[in-house]
């Protein structure tokens, strides 16, 4: 458990640090791309984390639940065959990127070169997760989280010096933006994948065991393939989102323009303060999926429960003062970005959104450490099919618009992390009031 809370506690520093410096690019993008720049630039943003999600393959997932369950000796074999899966389907996503780009219409507002700055993703992505699957799955979370701070301080530093110091057009100035989310990817990359190189140098010098091919390769798609699928339904979904709202949006009576210009407000404002202290969300999620794994091969349920109570007890400990906070001082948060009532009130009324969307995180790594993926893939599917319904419905009408959108996107928020919590009180052993229960035998 020492381990544990160490690896939160390095996770969320970096992540504070790295927030807080997202923040200011965030502010830097919406000062120098304006109100219609920055919508356009939050609308790509989903078709490019599709893209990321397809080269992870989600193997960071697979390999550190592989790793944490595995003795040490069988690390590197484990390895060597991430390492030939990832060679493969790299080369087998760039050839198909390679043909199908050129055909996909969302490119086509922006510069040119972005469809091909895109392709850079998909070998920089793949390799960077088995690197980062490994050190999840040992426990060394300070690589990780020197990784996240330096994709973020790469990030504001070249904005900030190429915004302030030369004049671009908003092409010119979307390219850029663009351009230095990936180069803080391969900044990411190198630095990953050369301490992974020099660790699996280490291992080769250790005795090491065998593992069936099969059975390797097995265990790594029996994650990898549905996390991947249910990643792939979130981003589909995450870049027909942006495409949805506009049209209710257009629909309720808004021209082309104000529609983008609101959906910047929300994703671009309301969305990137919201969403700030979610670095301990994700960092919980980060080192439990390892940890509730190795738990759940031991058959360990009273660990599981105390690491779900703690959890749960954390979440609220930060979430709810965060929402508070939002909700106060939405007007001055939100003036860091633009002067904006409509900003300020977004934020205000995502305040359901952001608190349960701060449980959901950790609750995944629960769902995926227990082996209940196929269970999170449905429970994203009813919260998806509610919440796209009602925006289409709620938020075309003229009296509804955003406000309809947000209350939309409050009821999926709490319906897909109340399925996630009782799911894992079933699987687990407890009441929905953390009170234990008596299990089946067979399940003990």
């Amino acid at each position: 458990m020492a381990i544990y809370y160490r690896g939160i506690f390095f996770l969320a520093a970096s992540a504070f640090l790295g927030e807080g410096i997202e923040f200011l690019v965030n502010m830097i993008l919406a000062r120098d791309l304006g109100r219609h720049g920055l919508g356009l630039y939050m609308s790509i943003l989903p078709s490019i984390f599709l893209l990321v999600l397809l080269s992870s393959f989600e193997l960071h997932v697979s390999i550190s639940k592989f790793i944490a369950e595995k003795e040490e000796r069988y690390h590197r074999n484990i390895l060597y065959h991430a390492i030939t899966i990832t060679i493969i389907f790299t080369s087998i996503l760039l050839v198909l990127a390679t043909i199908i780009l050129p055909f996909i219409p969302v490119f086509n507002a922006y510069h040119p070169y972005v469809r091909w700055l895109v392709l850079i993703l998909i070998p920089v992505i793949s390799f960077t997760s088995v690197a980062r699957g490994y050190f999840m799955g040992k426990n060394q979370m300070g690589k990780i989280a020197v990784s996240n701070f330096l994709r973020k301080i790469f990030q504001v530093i070249v904005l900030f010096l190429l915004f302030r110091y030369f004049e671009f057009n908003t092409e010119a100035s979307l390219l850029i933006a663009i351009a230095t989310l990936i180069g803080s990817e391969v900044v990411v990359f190198l630095y990953l994948f050369l301490n992974f190189m020099i660790q699996f140098q280490l291992l080769k010098r250790y005795p090491f065991s065998n593992l069936n091919r099969k059975a390797v390769r097995k265990n790594l798609m029996a994650v990898s393939v549905p996390t991947t699928s249910m990643r792939l339904f979130t981003a589909f979904i995450g870049a027909f989102q942006p495409f949805l709202i506009k049209a209710a949006l257009v629909r309720s009576g808004l021209t082309q323009t104000l529609a983008t210009e609101q959906f910047g407000m929300l994703m671009g404002v309301a969305l990137s303060i919201g969403f700030f202290p979610a670095f301990i969300a994700h960092s919980l999620m980060t080192v439990l999926i390892p940890a509730v794994s190795k738990s759940h091969s031991e058959k360990d349920y009273t660990s599981l429960q105390k690491m779900l109570n703690q959890v749960m007890k954390l979440t609220l400990l930060y979430g709810v003062p965060a929402v508070f906070i939002f909700y106060l001082f939405a007007d001055k948060l939100t003036s860091l970005f633009f002067h904006s009532p409509s900003a300020a009130a977004y934020l205000q009324m995502l305040w359901p959104f952001f608190l349960f969307h701060f449980f959901i995180m950790p609750l995944q790594a629960f769902l995926i450490g227990l082996g209940l993926i196929k269970d999170m893939f449905i429970h994203s599917i009813w919260a998806t099919v509610i919440s796209f319904t009602m925006i289409y419905l709620v938020g075309s009408l003229p009296e509804w618009r955003m406000d309809g959108v947000i209350i939309a996107m409050n009821t999926s928020s709490i319906l897909l992390a109340l399925m996630h919590y009782l799911t894992v009180c079933k699987k687990i052993g407890v009441t929905i009031f953390m009170k234990g229960v008596i299990r089946k035998t067979s399940e003990r």
